[in-house]
């Protein structure tokens, strides 16, 4: 397409520019000196000569034959002399008339001179010969006197040079002056009426004129038709553009120039419908007929009649629409489209499900909604730029529709979120799948300016009939299963629920509050010791941040700090914890030392290293006492700026901290490089570290031995019993942070603690039990046929607390029944009014999410006759 429209481009400079050719002809009138020819001057001058050789007394001189011969030829040639001079400058045209004119009437005039000289011809036959001649020639040279004049001293000049020189010179300079003379007059009124006449003639072809300017700049065109709609005028540049000759579409039909298939059944119907009902029509856009290339222009008409109202054809005009369609093309495709991805947009994407909920038919109302929502995605515009961001979108666009593909629509909402539209009623477990292959695919790496970057997603998604029956309600609900996604921890698919707008309620309120406790100073620090595993003297403390709000009491960190991260109070509440705790750890000795989280959109902030110099220096601490822990999440871009700030907080002497190590995306290669003092053993790894069969023990072991080698320190977290002290302890830890030596203290008790003395004792229990879930389910025991309802309170792999059976011996054996398909034996441990402790035989086994899986299905229907007995 670009190369036809240079091709054209270079045809319209080329007519701008113009060929070489004849101006028009009224210029020419304007400019000759001679005329092109003169057919009756060769004939008089044969007739003169034969006629003079009739009554001559001797025959024909050969030199006034020669020069007859010779004058009648050029006369013949003079034509093209004209063609050769007269469109070149006026030397060219003199030369011209001299050859073209004067020559011939010299060598007459020499002819008839040499003639008289011979004394075999009178006098009077040679000036009548010579009279007529000039006669004749003076009439084809009219329009210019002075060209007369010329004429006349060429013809005479001979005759006036032969009789005598002095009379001949005499006679050459009177002639020359009457010329002069009377050709003055007649000079300026011939040029007055050449100005007039071109001057009308202008006027006369203005119109004419200005149509041809407009055709040859391609801005529009002109047709004609007779009275059958067959061609009798099309501009040549439609000819041009169909590749062909003008000539060829003459009696053409005027659908000869449309192609009318790819028109539309509307444009067609509409052309043919006025062509044959003789009306006018204006502004109807049809496709050009050219192969290989996208035309379109606009064809107005209107009929024409005679003046007995006869219809005679049509008269129209037409414009090329090309650049117009395209920008409404464009125009409409930004307007449905978005701009960055080619995915639908939000608009677009709001007609497809409001499409199919306003179905004629109920069983086509069906649908499922996803809402797609990026992980750390505004991590990646923050540190590495919107044009990085925007690359991603593209590829994260690429990987939804090829996971998508044909089982539904995709489109983009705007920033990071995305819509997913499966039409018709798809079962659950399959809307699932997709769910997790969607996840899957968009949290692979991506390569971005020669950088590895990894994101996630998290999913909600609606099902309508079933969700909401309106575009409004399946949105919101999407929207809701959407957030409960991110609150399970990101990286999820959640399916919507009628309890998940007391979340959104509640999530709402958490974030209008934590504003509010922001404000009033409802936030505090608590700090948890370190002990070191050698000496068993308190080393530091943990800076944690904890909310007692005034109605709800105590509110778990890890709900307001995700909610702080999502509306981006993070940075305000990560600012003042550095703050607090560098004023806290100004009061107390000098060999201890606290770490502080840092969020990673606090590490992405470039503000970072500022905000702690001046916390250090506020609190006038050394920068050695202050422990930045981050997390594995920082690394996700492994982009410059990340070791840029690496290297901009190690300038400023503070300790890092490698935090929840294992539990992210795991990399030696960011150990390699990263300057961190101390990696910290999530608590995942240092539960069930006892256990049988645990691989736990053997990956403390792998960090402690690659911490060492890399000279950093190792804190392990979470350590709750004095078997999980003694393991971590075994396997080199140099430090332990847990309930094992103490609780999170609030400032005025961790003073205290530090007044009694840095030595730490480990107080907890011998071993751990396993994980319990609190819960009211009701089930059914049999104790020897004898069936009794219980109340399951907690619950764990293998064991549950029961309420409901009074007195209850230790080792009475009972057969609970969890589900209505699943049955447990279980010993009775301890019991205690109408609670008991019971111990499964055989563990309980957990499914992939982590959830106990004999209690997903539903509890067993109480029983409604009660065996009557003596108390077990």
């Amino acid at each position: 397409m670009a190369t036809e429209n240079d091709r054209r481009s270079k045809d319209r400079r080329k007519r701008g520019r113009g060929t070489p050719s004849l101006p028009p002809q009224h210029v020419l009138s304007a400019r000759q000196l001679f005329p092109r020819t003169m057919p009756f001057l060769p004939l008089t001058i044969f007739l003169c000569a034969a006629s003079c050789t009739f009554v001559a007394t001797a025959p024909i001189p050969l030199a006034s034959a020669l020069a007859f011969v010779a004058s009648i030829v050029i006369l013949l040639l003079g034509r093209f002399v004209y063609d050769a001079v007269i469109a070149r400058e006026m030397a060219s045209q003199i030369a011209g008339l001299f050859a073209a004119a004067f020559l011939p009437l010299l060598l007459v005039g020499i002819g008839l001179t040499v003639w008289g000289a011979e004394r075999t011809l009178p006098g009077i036959y040679i000036g009548s010969s010579a009279a007529a001649i000039f006669a004749i020639s003076a009439i084809y040279m009219r329009r210019h006197p002075m060209t007369i004049a010329g004429a006349q001293i060429a013809l005479y000049g001979p005759m006036f040079f032969n009789n005598s020189i002095e009379h001949g010179l005499f006679g050459l300079v009177l002639a020359i002056t009457l010329g002069l003379i009377l050709s003055r007059q007649e000079m300026v009124d011939q040029a007055q009426l050449e100005e007039n006449r071109a001057a009308q003639e202008r006027i006369n072809t203005r119109a004419q004129d200005i149509l041809t300017d407009y055709e040859q700049t391609g801005q529009g065109w002109f047709w004609e038709t007779d009275r059958r709609s067959l061609l009798t005028y099309v501009s040549p540049p439609v000819a041009e553009a169909l590749r062909l000759k003008p000539h060829k579409l003459i009696g053409q039909p005027l659908t000869r120039l449309f192609d009318l298939a790819d028109t539309g059944e509307e444009g067609e119907r509409t052309l043919m419908f006025h062509l044959s009902a003789r009306s006018a029509f204006s502004e109807l856009s049809v496709r050009a007929a050219i192969v290989d290339e996208e035309r379109w222009w606009s064809v107005s008409g209107r009929p024409l009649y005679d003046h007995f109202d006869n219809f005679i054809g049509f008269r129209g005009s037409g414009t090329d629409l090309t650049e117009r369609k395209r920008s409404q093309e464009n125009a409409t495709r930004l307007a449905r489209y978005d701009s960055l991805t080619g995915l639908a947009n939000r608009f677009t994407m709001s007609q497809s499900l409001e499409k199919i909920l306003s179905a004629p038919q109920a069983s086509n109302r069906s649908c499922s909604v996803f809402l797609l929502d990026l992980d750390r995605f505004k991590q990646v515009n923050d540190t590495m730029g919107h044009p990085a961001g925007d690359v991603l979108l593209k590829q994260v666009s690429t990987r939804l529709q090829r996971t998508v593909g044909k089982m539904g629509q995709v489109g983009r909402l705007g920033g990071d979120e995305f819509k997913v539209i499966v039409p018709g009623r798809v079962e659950r477990d399959k809307l699932a799948e997709l769910g997790r292959e969607i996840i899957n695919s968009l949290s692979q790496p991506y390569t971005i300016e020669g950088q590895r970057v990894v994101i996630g997603a998290s999913v909600g998604i609606a099902i309508a009939p079933d969700d909401g029956e309106s575009s409004d309600d399946i949105i919101r609900n999407a929207d809701l299963a959407l957030y409960a996604a991110k609150d399970g921890g990101r990286g999820r698919y959640h399916f919507y629920s009628e309890d998940l707008h007391a979340d959104a309620e509640a999530r709402s309120q958490m974030e209008e509050d934590l504003r509010d406790a922001l404000a009033k100073g409802q936030l505090e620090m608590f700090y948890q010791p370190v002990v070191s595993t050698s000496t068993e003297n308190i080393t530091g403390f943990e800076a944690l941040m904890r909310w007692h709000h005034p109605v709800k009491g105590w509110i778990s960190p890890h709900r307001f700090i995700e909610s702080a991260e999502d509306t981006g109070m993070i940075q305000q509440l990560g600012e003042w914890a550095l703050r607090q705790a560098c004023e806290q750890l100004a009061e107390w000795p000098g060999e201890i030392r606290m770490a502080v989280n840092v969020s990673p959109l606090q590490f992405a902030n470039p503000q970072l290293p500022s905000i702690v110099a001046n916390a250090i220096a506020s609190a006038g601490i050394k920068p050695s006492q202050l422990e930045l822990e981050i997390t594995e999440t920082v690394f996700l871009q492994d982009s410059a700026a990340t070791d840029a700030m690496f290297a901009a907080l190690k300038n400023l002497g503070v300790r890092l901290a490698l935090d929840d190590f294992g539990t992210g995306y795991s990399s030696l290669g960011y150990l390699k490089k990263a300057p961190f003092d101390k990696i910290k053993i999530d608590k995942s790894f240092v539960r069930g570290i006892t256990e049988a069969g645990s691989r736990n023990a053997a990956i403390i072991a792998s960090i402690t031995s690659l911490a060492h080698s890399l000279g950093m320190e190792t804190t392990a977290e979470g350590v709750e019993t004095m078997d999980e002290l003694d393991l971590v302890r075994v396997h080199g830890c140099s430090h332990v942070q847990g309930f094992i030596y103490e609780r999170p203290l609030d400032a005025q008790q961790a003073s205290e603690r530090l007044a009694s003395g840095l030595a730490a004792v480990a107080r907890g229990p011998r071993c751990s039990r396993a994980p319990r879930q609190t819960m009211l389910r009701k089930v059914v025991l049999d104790h020897n046929g004898h069936l009794y309802n219980g109340t399951i309170r907690n619950i764990s792999t293998t064991g549950a607390m029961i309420e409901g059976l009074w007195s209850v011996p230790v080792g009475t054996l009972f057969k609970v029944q969890l589900s209505q398909s699943y049955a447990v034996t279980c010993t009775t441990r301890w019991s205690e009014d109408d609670r008991m402790g019971v111990e499964f035989a055989n563990a309980l086994e957990r499914d992939p999410s982590g959830r106990i899986a004999a209690i997903q299905a539903a509890a067993p229907a109480p029983i409604r006759k009660i065996v009557i007995g003596e108390s077990v």
